[in-house]
């Protein structure tokens, strides 16, 4: 039977970005907090960070200290990271900062996982100073770091303390089919990043579907997709919100990254950079809550995934609360 819209979850990815006019960082991170609050006020499921670097409108590089203020700041809603590029780190050093958050938070952290860098090489030699051979031994890695999450008597010379025996919820991420095939070998949960990454999303949810294998962790495929969503009272002022999300694009295409800019009546772009932008926008769901509920069903009927989460990237507070708040109205939430 094909899902509707009130069968799945409803979650949030989140960059904390920073918005012309900001006076500083703590400005961002204050946001985050009342987002997150309002989407547990709206019943929604998760609330994940995404790990980035030198960008200069994404203020959620230290993934998990950002989740930790997010998770103290809230009561319920589940906290984590969409993800965190574990090439960049130790696995022992993210099990115990995620040890760390469960034995705080208990029941209430996740732990997704990429292997991209999530920044461009520069600063990803900057972060893991060799470059060699790190994103190949990411297999290896999510290994480990599950060992080091385990119970204690799967544990060898080195543990994860705090880690050990907290069994926090590891995801894996991804753009492309890799990952995919992964968390299906190891019965893992799956979310796909089609808000940036569209063109993969279909070969990657059948690899992950028809080659899962059941776990201690899943007996059954999970399957999550992450898109843009843009909600307001009507489809025009949807569509003029949503004018900062593509200027955010188009400042990355012509690298000339710059915080969220307000929202405009006049795109100053070709044709090319049009395309471009809207072509990393194709999974983007913009408009008013009947235009949002006939998109977003036709969405999951197609790709029958397990839930949603949403990112989405609008300049004023007030606009994107009400944005969520449209959204939720839509979803299977927790209210």
């Amino acid at each position: 039977m094909a899902k509707n819209l009130h069968d799945i979850p409803l979650s949030v990815l989140d960059l904390s970005n920073l918005i012309q006019g900001d006076s500083s960082f703590g400005d961002a991170f204050k946001r985050s907090l009342r987002f997150a609050q309002q989407a547990e006020e709206l019943g929604y499921n998760r609330y994940w960070f995404a790990e980035h670097h030198n960008m200069e409108s994404v203020a959620s590089a230290a993934t998990a200290l950002l989740i930790g203020y997010v998770a103290q700041g809230t009561s319920t809603i589940r906290v984590g990271s969409g993800g965190i590029m574990l090439p960049n780190h130790a696995p022992l050093i993210i099990a115990e900062q995620f040890g760390t958050l469960e034995s705080l938070y208990p029941g209430r952290i996740d732990l997704g996982l990429g292997r991209a860098p999530g920044t461009d090489q520069a600063t990803a030699y900057a972060l893991r100073r060799n470059l060699h051979n790190d994103v190949d031994t990411f297999p290896n890695d999510v290994l480990e770091l599950l060992q080091y999450l385990g119970p204690a008597d799967q544990q060898g010379k080195v543990r994860a303390i705090p880690g050990v025996g907290t069994n926090v919820p590891v995801w894996l991420l991804g753009s492309s089919t890799f990952s995919a095939q992964l968390a299906a070998k190891l019965g893992l949960p799956f979310a796909f990043a089609s808000h940036f990454a569209p063109s993969q999303l279909f070969p990657a949810l059948q690899i992950y579907r028809s080659s899962f294998k059941p776990s201690v962790y899943l007996n059954k495929p999970y399957a999550m997709a992450c898109v843009n969503v843009i909600a307001a009272d009507t489809d025009k002022e949807a569509h003029y919100l949503a004018t900062s999300a593509y200027q955010l694009v188009l400042g990355l295409i012509r690298n000339n990254r710059k915080p969220l800019a307000p929202p405009t009546d006049n795109m100053l772009w070709s044709l090319e950079e049009q395309a471009a932008v809207k072509q990393m926008f194709y999974y983007s769901f913009v408009g008013g809550k009947e235009t949002l509920a006939n998109e977003l069903t036709t969405f999951v009927g197609n790709t029958d995934v397990d839930e949603i989460m949403t990112t989405t990237h609008v300049y004023d507070m007030n606009a994107k609360i009400r944005s969520m708040e449209i959204t939720a109205s839509l979803f299977k939430t927790n209210r």
